[in-house]
């Protein structure tokens, strides 16, 4: 679907990606100069290493639950909640069970 394809109508945000066996699949469905929105499913097993990112960051469970560790805290984010990863603070995320999560990456 193209990002054009996405204004102006509602759309089943867990419906933007499909999980996929053995991968992390994303999605940019808004691209600004101030910033991202992009869908993730990630398959069990899966993650990203730990990182950091000059931008806040927000979270947002779409389905299952997800494993976030910031700065070595961890906290285990559930459908319809949401966390955020502040700025040059190093954080991952690990698939104990395959979830989705939608990333808001606010660059100003």
């Amino acid at each position: 679907m193209d990002e054009r394809n996405l204004f102006a109508q509602a759309i089943p945000l867990k419906e933007l990606t499909a999980y996929q066996e053995g991968a992390v699949v994303s999605k940019e469905i808004l691209k600004k100069e101030t910033g991202t929105v992009t869908i993730f499913s990630f398959d069990q097993g899966q993650g990203l290493s730990e990182h950091t990112a000059p931008f806040d960051a927000l979270v947002c469970i779409l389905d299952g639950t997800a494993e976030i560790i910031i700065s070595g805290k961890s906290s285990l984010v559930k459908e319809g909640e949401m966390i955020i990863m502040p700025a040059n603070e190093p954080h991952a995320l690990k698939a104990n069970e395959r979830f989705k999560m939608m990333l808001v990456m606010i660059r100003s």
